[in-house]
């Protein structure tokens, strides 16, 4: 596994090959969720860094960052809990799925997998022949985890 400098070096990369900048403020928010493995809401990231940097940025610059590390698929949003989660595939060049979070109930760890676009695709012609248009792929599945259980 990579570490957090490696992550955020590549993270920096892929910013500055689509044009844009990882500046320090977005680093830290990024290395707040990849320390985590919790899903962290804009307050929770707020303390963090508070206890790590001694620097307390504002709600909606927090905000801010989270939205632009999720335009870049760096961080994932849990709409449920409105929480972030860094991307477990930040520093991979390949393909992915289309991303699914398990969630533990108990302990609040957060796991994100893979799903088949084939899956997707059949579920949102489901859902259009019920009438509907899917807005959102995304499946957060409430569940415990393995040592929780």
């Amino acid at each position: 596994m990579a570490s957090i400098t490696q992550i955020i070096d590549h993270a920096e990369n892929t910013c500055r090959k689509n044009g844009a900048k990882l500046t320090e403020k977005r680093k830290r928010v990024l290395t707040g969720l990849l320390i985590s493995k919790k899903a962290l809401s804009a307050y929770e990231l707020i303390d963090f860094m508070q206890k790590e940097f001694n620097e307390s940025p504002p709600a909606m610059s927090v905000y801010r960052i989270l939205d632009f590390l999720e335009t870049e698929n760096l961080v994932h949003k849990l709409h449920l809990a409105n929480k972030y989660i860094a991307c477990s595939h930040i520093s991979c060049a390949h393909e992915h799925e289309v991303p699914q979070f398990l969630i533990c109930d108990k302990c609040g760890n957060v796991k994100e997998i893979g799903i088949k676009k084939s899956l997707i695709n059949t579920l949102k012609q489901n859902v259009e022949k019920s009438g509907y248009v899917l807005k959102s792929p995304q499946l957060e599945l409430h569940c415990l985890c393995h040592e929780c259980a």
